[in-house]
């Protein structure tokens, strides 16, 4: 089901007078297309198809096996005599066929086969959050690669600006040198500065090329003119952010769900010391047409394993042990990373408030400066320092404001609510029960639900 984009209404950009009347590329727009054209979401979207038809397979060892086989033997028989008696070698062939049906059917295996499918439907679920936490690595790379982009294109801007102000600086001193104002030393100062801005700004510029080749490697195409972007909606304050992140985070459902796969499969390997009862019949038909059959149960039971089953039953404690220790380890990772998100916010808004200021007490001092080297009162060189201080505060209160938007997001992920659908993204969002609910019963291909398979899976490989 497709879901318009609802909070994300992302709006005008960076530089409105470069855009022109080309139409601003958006978040939504960029974060829709890398959900859609994410190979790494493909690739683990297959793992998890390949995790239900686990259940599938687990499903049917409790269903009776049918298999066939058919044998033709072709056997032969020499006698040889000696020649002086007048007997020659007597050849004789028989040719004899048979044809056989066999059935199978476990009875009782003391739980074992029943554990392993609720096992395998526990390793699906863990698989669905591990599917989620690589669609929030997706996206959370598509934000920071479109904020990069705007945070480089901002930078090339204010060094374009800037290199216009000394170029105008240079005229100004050269015009003042020839009045015999100032001294040649002045007008120096000034080329060398206009050469060092010239420099910073094929370095930006480099640096925003790279940050387009990142774009377009976490979105699959190239940005256009990228659109401003709002802060996310992020909860609060800290304790309810970690309290969500404790309930909703995948990588903690994903522990949880190990703790459960772990503690079936103690069941499993205790189930293995119970004996295990099964029927089969096999009808035999021979060349002659003569028939036989043979139905029987079988029971057979492990008395001694030299001590596999009971280091098997040990082995699986250990691992549940270790399940428990990973959760508890990853509930503490996601605290840490949804404080550290929180605090990255909040430095990113305090540096927005800061350089603020400085922005406003640079330009006050850059225009008096300015205005008093005309008068004779300050050097070129006052007015170049000046300037350079302009410059620095302009870009550290642009990334300042690119961080706080990238920090709102930062925290979206550190609670588990990065998705296409918690954003409201354009996109048809990716079902992961469907699919299960098409094989859980183990279709055969013959079926019509076999056959609907079948057609789900070669439209997803065009």
């Amino acid at each position: 089901m497709r879901r318009l984009i609802g909070s994300l209404v992302l709006g005008a950009g960076l530089a409105a007078v470069s855009l022109g009347a080309a139409r601003a590329d958006t978040l939504a727009s960029a974060l829709a297309h890398g959900y859609e054209h994410s190979g790494l979401l493909d690739q683990n979207r297959a793992l998890l198809r390949a995790a239900d038809e686990d259940v599938a397979q687990a499903l049917a060892t409790l269903r009776p096996i049918l298999s066939w086989s058919a044998q033709t033997a072709l056997s032969t028989s020499s006698q040889r005599r000696d020649s002086a008696s007048g007997v020659v070698g007597v050849d004789s062939f028989d040719v004899s066929s048979q044809v056989s049906l066999t059935a199978s059917l476990l009875l009782y295996d003391g739980g074992q086969t029943r554990y392993g499918l609720d096992s395998q439907k526990a390793l699906v679920l863990s698989t669905r959050e591990r599917l989620r936490q690589i669609e929030q690595q997706v996206l959370q790379r598509v934000v920071e690669a479109y904020m990069e982009v705007r945070r480089a294109a901002a930078f090339v801007e204010l060094r374009r600006n800037n290199l216009q102000l000394i170029t105008q600086e240079l005229r100004a001193a050269q015009d003042r040198f020839e009045v015999g104002e100032i001294t040649r030393t002045d007008v120096s100062l000034a080329e060398a500065q206009l050469a060092s801005a010239r420099s910073q700004l094929a370095a930006d510029e480099g640096q925003l090329a790279q940050a387009r080749a990142e774009f377009r490697a976490a979105v699959g195409r190239a940005p256009g003119p990228l659109g401003a972007v709002p802060d996310a909606r992020v909860p609060g304050s800290l304790a309810e952010a970690q309290a969500i992140a404790r309930r909703e985070h995948p990588s903690i459902l994903e522990a949880q769900h190990s703790i459960s796969v772990a503690e079936i499969n103690i069941a499993a390997a205790e189930a293995a010391k119970r004996p295990t009862v099964s029927l089969s019949g096999t009808l035999t038909v021979d060349d002659e047409f003569e028939d036989s059959q043979q139905i029987g149960i079988t029971a057979n039971q492990t008395l001694y394993s030299g001590g596999r089953i009971a280091s098997q039953v040990r082995q699986a404690k250990a691992r549940r042990d270790a399940a428990r220790g990973a959760l508890i380890n990853t509930s503490r990772t996601i605290d840490r990373n949804v404080e550290n998100a929180y605090a990255l916010l909040a430095v990113a808004r305090a540096s927005i408030e800061a350089s603020g200021r400085e922005v406003r007490a640079a330009q006050v001092a850059f225009d008096g400066l300015r205005e008093e080297a005309r008068l004779g009162a300050r050097t070129t060189l006052d007015v170049l320092n000046a300037e350079q201080d302009l410059l620095d505060a302009r870009a550290t209160l642009a990334s300042a404001q690119i961080d706080e938007t990238l920090a709102t997001y930062v925290v979206l992920a550190s609670i588990g609510r990065l998705t296409a659908e918690q954003l409201g993204l354009a996109v048809q969002v990716y079902d992961p029960v469907a699919y299960y609910n098409l094989v859980r019963n183990a279709p055969s291909s013959t079926s019509e639900q076999g056959k609907a398979l079948d057609r789900v899976l070669d439209a997803i490989g065009r």
